[in-house]
């Protein structure tokens, strides 16, 4: 078979795109494309009329959901305060290779979405008009999602909860492949003097110390990243496809940003810190052991006065610190 020639094969892939493209706006379904910084690169008419998205618009998910909401158009949010909202949303969104969920539209609809996540972070939402459906079992179905939402959420913070934080750490590690890749980082966090704050300020103080943690540290994560509470002050971050220099310098930006964080209104020179215990994760690890390598470089980061990362280089044995290191 004759291959064809290069500007022949240009032209293939030209029109190859413009039959796709035409096919995504006549296939009945709402169609869009979201980059890794989840910024809207492609959405079909029938998406954009949905969400009210001008023909040459292209803004971020959160801001289309807040401008939205605020306008009473759109996807109908149940709430009445959007960013707590928005918040715990976005610590789920993207979390998952695949993700099928319902919604519901201002407008009446009622849409069965899909959401595919590539491990770059890019992602392909598709919705399609299920408003048919019968409303006793459309509100059973709203009944079960709530649940399920519920139980991935820390009820303080509104990041993810300690049960879908686990249950992603177990995901990657558990993949196929090469036993010995590489598959991203766990950093383990903890507040530093969280008792000592509790007990001189009262533990209203300390929530408000929680909230503005998981608020600040969860506006410098990535799409792909994920970030929970696990407990306490303890929180846990994922990330996936990520080298150990690359997780370090994320962690470093995030020890900064805590540093110059005012969590009380009334008292602006009211600081507080973290640190951090940070450990590479290769297929196959035992989830568990992993999770106790970055708990033990959290140790030595405590250990060498807080407000620091301490990085597991060897994955020692239990109680060998001789594998560890501390940055601030």
């Amino acid at each position: 078979m004759t291959p064809y020639p290069k500007d022949m094969m240009a032209l293939v892939d030209i029109e190859t795109m413009l039959q796709m493209r035409q096919l995504m706006e006549e296939a009945g379904v709402l169609i869009a494309l979201y980059d890794q910084d989840d910024c809207l690169r492609y959405a079909n008419d029938a998406f954009r009329a949905a969400w009210f998205i001008g023909q040459d618009e292209h803004p971020g998910w959160p801001d289309l959901m807040r401008r939205n909401f605020h306008a009473g158009r759109g996807t109908v949010v149940k709430t009445t305060d959007f960013e707590t909202w928005l918040r715990s949303t976005m610590a789920r969104r993207g979390k998952a290779g695949f993700r099928a969920f319902e919604t519901d539209l201002h407008d009446g609809r009622w849409l069965w979405m899909t959401e595919t996540m590539q491990p770059n972070g890019w992602m392909l939402c598709v919705a399609s008009d299920i408003t048919s459906i019968r409303s006793d079992e459309r509100a059973l179905r709203q009944d079960r999602d709530t649940a399920i939402k519920a139980s991935q959420t820390d009820e303080l913070t509104g990041v993810t909860s300690r049960r879908f934080v686990m249950a992603k750490l177990d995901e990657l590690v558990r993949g196929t492949g090469d036993q010995c890749r590489e598959v991203g980082c766990l950093a383990v966090l903890d507040i530093d003097n969280f008792k000592y704050i509790n007990d001189r300020f009262g533990h209203s103080v300390g929530d408000a110390v929680l909230k503005d943690f998981a608020i600040t540290l969860q506006r410098l994560t990535r799409k792909t990243d994920v970030f929970g509470r696990v407990g306490g002050e303890e929180f846990v971050l994922i990330l996936p496809n990520t080298v150990m220099g690359e997780a370090e310098a994320i962690l470093q930006r995030m020890l900064l940003a805590i540093r110059h964080s005012r969590p009380l209104p009334a008292q602006v020179s009211f600081p507080y810190t973290f640190s951090a215990g940070l450990a590479c994760a290769l297929r196959g690890d035992d989830s568990h052991e992993l999770y106790r390598r970055a708990d033990l470089a959290l140790y030595a980061a405590k250990m060498r006065g807080r407000d620091q990362v301490g990085i597991d280089l060897a994955g020692p044995a239990p109680g060998d610190v001789r594998g560890l290191i501390a940055t601030k």
